[in-house]
């Protein structure tokens, strides 16, 4: 007789055949209309039933109306489906309920356990909800405020059930995480220490060495109630619910509540928390290791209120307050006050570059004529690329702070698009610029312009649009917090929210462009400076000087338009160096700027060519007249 524990899943049509099969280790439950599968692996990993409908992830919880065994004689029985396709029914032994993975559908179950009355059985499904919508959790951190908020609330529950007298303490182990809810006695207090220790619960065997021993302050628990003298402790297993970002965690989380929202705040004996067997860091003076308090409010790490001292074998932390606490690895981030002059910076930059780059398309537009150069038209697009990005940047930081979040997403994945935008038309200058002086012959292709037109718009389009279809799976584009290195303090603006994906994408893309370009601006250089020794040298200093000014020139507005100084960012990579980033901002902040004088110095050589070739036709038909 094998239990059906598989059967805490399944959809189904109405009178519609549902089948399972019994292996040796596994169980397995199937409704073909659906194509839904539900597992449930009784030997390895049992009770962590798996759901999949149409090779999606989905949620299936059931209600035994009576018990039921399977002997082997029964391997399909009959189901039905409520008219909404969520609610059902196997007759007469289960009544359960069937969801696909998705944002709203999750923050409605989740809510669903935070009261009053949820206890280790509702903790069982929080998990369950997690182990089968992994990466849903993952990408979206409404979600993991929400199970955070409900986590809480049920280790309250379980800490005001547990009924334990003074002196007394029990352990309870939820899979992920053991909880240990201690009653402190008066007898416990009567000590001339400021603190008492209390034992964290352990974790797995492989796992104890790095279990923090914790003394609490006796004054903070003197103040509190007896019948409310509750603490309860919490080692997780993973963290994975406290990643809100990119943070670093390096030891395990532990977290510390007390019945009282008040109790354990401002405390002026601080919590104390020793972390071993956590490595020191060598030869790296840009990181280092500090305590830190997760606050639940905003999803952030912290550290006000918590001091760290550090030894080769183990971190100590003195908190002033009880919440979830862990050593995080921190990286040397942009101080508060070069933050300020840096945006300063990059404001007005990219200000003056919108005002410039669309005067320049406003420019290209009424002075057009068909002998325009095809240089100009690629000048003018690059321009309009850097006009999206420019104007798009104004709008990150106001954008984060909007409702609905679709606003912000939005923002930012079309300053991603302005963005690749811009690297494209960059190398297409680099390709032009390459056909009209290193190639120079058998350079003429049909729709030309329509082509680089094509590549430069459309390749951006197509990565950002990619990146916006898996949006279900993986969320790229939204509010991203930017940390000053000297406070807590957070800048909230819409960009791309995941590290990986930037770098993967942004960084290979820039840099294969910028290795082209780069390679391009060494041959043009090269190229004008023969031109320039081919000329006789019976030219006086000063118009030899004069020339030299516009050979430079000329190779400064070539790096220019090509975004070669975008490659700064390679000379700051892994730390800080502000006198970089200075750089960094001033130069692609005003690229616009300088774009805009190259095109106006390129249209009035244009007309000048014009003016000369029309000098000579006149010149020609004057003569022909008087010959005649």
């Amino acid at each position: 007789m094998v239990p059906l524990l598989l059967l805490l899943l399944l959809p189904g049509a109405l009178a519609e055949e549902a089948c399972f099969n019994i292996s040796d280790s596994k169980i397995t439950f199937t409704m073909a209309s659906r194509a839904l599968t539900v597992s449930d692996d009784i030997i390895e990993q049992p009770g962590q039933v798996k759901c999949l409908a149409n090779n999606s992830s989905c949620i299936f919880m059931c209600n035994s109306s009576d018990s039921f065994e399977f002997n082997g004689s029964r391997p399909c029985t009959q189901a039905s489906l409520s008219p909404d396709g969520v609610a059902i029914t196997i007759d007469p032994y289960y009544n359960c309920t069937y969801h696909l993975c998705n944002s709203e559908t999750l923050l409605w179950l989740i809510g669903l356990l935070n009261r009053d009355d949820s206890y280790q059985e509702s903790m069982m499904q929080l998990l369950y909800f997690w182990d089968s919508c992994p990466l849903l959790f993952k990408i979206n951190n409404e979600i993991k405020g929400s199970y955070i908020r409900a986590e809480k609330q049920i280790i309250h529950n379980i800490m005001r059930e547990s009924k334990l007298g003074p002196g007394y303490g029990i352990h309870q182990s939820l899979r992920s995480y053991t909880l240990h809810v201690a009653h402190i006695s008066e007898d416990e207090l009567n000590s001339e220490n400021p603190r008492i220790q209390i034992a964290a619960p352990q974790l797995l065997p492989q796992n104890q060495s790095s279990i923090p021993d914790v003394w609490l302050p006796v004054s903070a628990l003197k103040d509190m109630p007896q019948e409310r003298r509750l603490v309860g402790l919490v080692s997780y297993i993973h963290h994975r619910q406290f990643q809100f970002g990119q943070e670093e965690i390096s030891s395990m989380v532990l977290r510390i509540e007390t019945l009282g929202e008040q109790d354990f705040r401002h405390l002026k004996t601080p919590i104390k928390m020793i972390f071993p067997n956590i490595p020191p860091l060598v030869n790296d003076n840009n990181s280092w290791l500090q305590c830190n308090y997760f606050d639940e409010n905003d999803g952030l790490w912290k550290t006000d209120g918590c001091i760290t001292n550090i030894t080769q074998t183990e971190i100590t932390c003195h908190c002033d307050h009880a919440t979830p606490f862990a050593i995080l690895l921190m990286r040397n981030p942009i101080s508060e006050v070069h933050w300020k002059i840096l945006s300063s910076i990059s404001y007005i930059g990219c200000g003056l570059s919108a005002l410039f780059t669309a005067l320049s398309l406003v420019i290209y537009v009424f002075s057009r004529n068909h002998r325009l150069d095809l240089s100009i038209s690629i000048h003018v697009s690059l321009s309009g690329a850097l006009f999206l990005l420019n104007s798009t940047f104004l709008l990150t930081e106001w954008g984060a702070t909007v409702e609905p979040d679709w606003v912000c997403v939005f923002v930012a994945a079309f300053m991603h698009y302005s963005l690749l935008c811009c690297f494209t038309w960059m190398a297409i200058e680099a390709l032009h610029l390459y056909l009209l002086l290193i190639k120079v012959f058998n350079t003429y292709f049909k729709h030309y312009l329509a082509k680089l037109s094509f590549a430069g718009w459309g390749i951006p389009a197509v990565i950002v649009a990619v990146s916006l279809s898996v949006k279900d799976f993986k969320q790229f584009y939204g509010v991203t917090q930017m940390k000053m290195a000297d406070t807590n303090q957070t800048n909230a603006i819409c960009w791309i929210t995941d590290d990986s994906f930037f770098y993967s994408l942004n960084l290979v893309y820039f840099t294969l462009i910028f290795i082209f370009n780069t390679g391009i601006l060494i041959a043009v250089a090269s190229k004008v400076c023969k031109m320039k020794r081919a000329k006789p040298a019976t030219q006086g200093d000063h118009v030899r000087f004069g020339e030299t000014c516009r050979s430079i020139i000329t190779v400064m507005g070539i790096t220019c338009l090509m975004g070669t100084t975008w490659g700064l960012a390679f000379l700051g990579a892994g730390y800080v160096n502000y006198p970089i980033l200075y750089l960094f901002c001033i130069l692609n902040s005003t690229q616009g700027f300088f774009i805009f004088l190259w095109i106006c110095l390129s249209a009035k050589k244009q007309r000048k060519t014009d003016m000369e070739e029309r000098l000579t036709s006149s010149a020609v038909k004057t003569s022909a007249v008087k010959f005649d």
